[in-house]
């Protein structure tokens, strides 16, 4: 899929390209008494054409994957109609042979890595929450809103796996439009803007544990899910119902991955997240380095606090470092740009996923591995699973070794007890 500048490119090299298209109906001259009128399909100009003729013209050069190279044509019927197509209900041109086979094969590599990516993820993220669920012992406030961060990241990598499999590479569905796969959209958009809600929550927890440090953990915790899970859906809730009503033309059209002139209404939350989540952390930094270890009352920070500005400082990198490659996207096209896209991938992958499609302030195709990360920082790297995970695992070998001192003592015992030399044997 296009980036979002790119698709306002095509727009309105479109827009021009339809403007000059019906500017031209009235020096057309017909060809015979029946013919096709002229006709813009929303890429290309068909002049007027005899009737049982076919119209031929070289492929659009502003469609990244397109060769200009290649030849698209468009069949005027007997009647004076253009081709009809009857599954799709619409006059359609068959824009497959301008394909370019070299780069939809690039394309397609680069999407596998996105998969791989989300799938490893998705195991990571599913790993750490069963290891938080299995230590009761960790279970505070701090931990659960890292679970609940997790959750997030898990719900949106199983989502966006669903779509590439399910609706990605199924132009037939897009087409349709259904009500599932809109629904699938926006449930999707829902989860990945839960993501930057949970962070946003990382840094309130911080905030607060230095602020108010005598606050109730269970209502803390209790309007951090209000945060956490009510914004995305809030949003949801406004979004919906504003397109379907003011949404015109193609933006309600392909499940709804169009730019819609009212998406603010999503970029203005997930934009103040990023926006507070960071200016809190600087805030905080620059608290706790101005009042210094003697002003603490114990004569340095709690423990909690510092392990909670650890892992709010561990966000950071997450929420925008995949932005530094955007800069240096070559415009040479192949072979630099084809280097670009493996290297975005994989570097991108480890950043917070982004919105395009309706979020220009966003990137959905970056944020493969966004949960591998958050797992690894939060989960696998925390000294207190370690040490969780360490205590089992000697727990496990002292019984281990138990059930084997048992075993040879039983032996022992079985043998000195038994009939000794020259005894009779019953």
């Amino acid at each position: 899929m296009a980036d979002h500048h790119g698709d306002q490119d095509v727009e309105a090299i479109t827009a021009q390209r339809r403007l000059d298209c019906y500017q031209n109906v009235s020096q057309a001259t017909p060809p015979s008494a029946v013919f096709c009128p002229v006709l813009f399909d929303g890429w290309s100009c068909w002049p007027v054409t005899e009737a049982g003729m076919t119209a031929n013209q070289s492929c659009p050069d502003f469609i990244p994957g397109f060769e200009r190279a290649n030849t698209v044509s468009y069949k005027c019927e007997q009647d004076g109609s253009w081709y009809f197509h009857e599954a799709y209900n619409k006059t359609w041109v068959n824009y497959t042979s301008c394909v370019n086979t070299a780069d939809l094969s690039f394309r397609t590599i680069v999407v596998s890595i996105h998969c791989f990516g989300y799938g490893v993820s998705l195991i990571a993220l599913l790993v750490s929450l069963a290891l938080l669920f299995h230590f009761k012992s960790l279970r505070c406030v701090r931990i659960l809103i890292h679970m609940n961060l997790f959750a997030s990241f898990a719900l949106n990598n199983c989502l966006w796996l669903l779509w590439y499999y399910v609706v990605f590479d199924e132009t037939a569905i897009l087409i349709s439009n259904e009500i599932w796969c809109i629904a699938l959209h926006r449930v999707l958009y829902t989860g990945l803007i839960s993501n930057y809600s949970w962070m946003l929550c990382e840094g309130l927890y911080l905030h607060t544990v230095l602020v108010w440090a005598f606050i109730q953990q269970s209502s803390l915790y209790w309007w951090m899910n209000v945060v956490g899970w009510g914004v995305p859906l809030l949003t949801t809730l406004i979004y919906v119902p504003v397109r379907a009503w003011l949404g015109e033309g193609d933006e309600l059209d392909m499940c709804w991955m169009r730019d819609f002139r009212y998406d603010f209404i999503q970029q203005i939350p997930v934009a103040a997240t990023v926006g507070l989540f960071l200016i809190n952390i600087v805030r905080v930094v620059v608290l706790k380095l101005r009042r210094g270890p003697a002003n603490e009352p114990s004569g340095g920070a709690s423990r909690s606090t510092l392990q909670a500005l650890r892992a709010t400082l561990l966000l950071v990198p997450l929420l925008g470092l995949n932005f530094l490659l955007t800069p240096f996207r070559p415009q040479g096209g192949p072979p630099w740009e084809y280097v670009y896209e493996i290297v975005s991938a994989i570097t991108m992958s480890f950043q917070v996923g982004t919105l395009r499609g309706g979020f220009s302030f966003f990137n959905p195709e970056s944020g493969r591995f966004q949960g591998l990360c958050v797992a690894v920082l939060f989960c696998f790297c925390n000294g207190e699973v370690q040490a969780q995970i360490k205590r089992k695992w000697r727990a496990a070998r002292f019984r281990s070794k138990r059930a084997n001192s048992c075993t040879m003592t039983t032996v022992s015992f079985v043998r000195t007890s038994g009939p000794q030399n020259g005894e009779d044997k019953v």
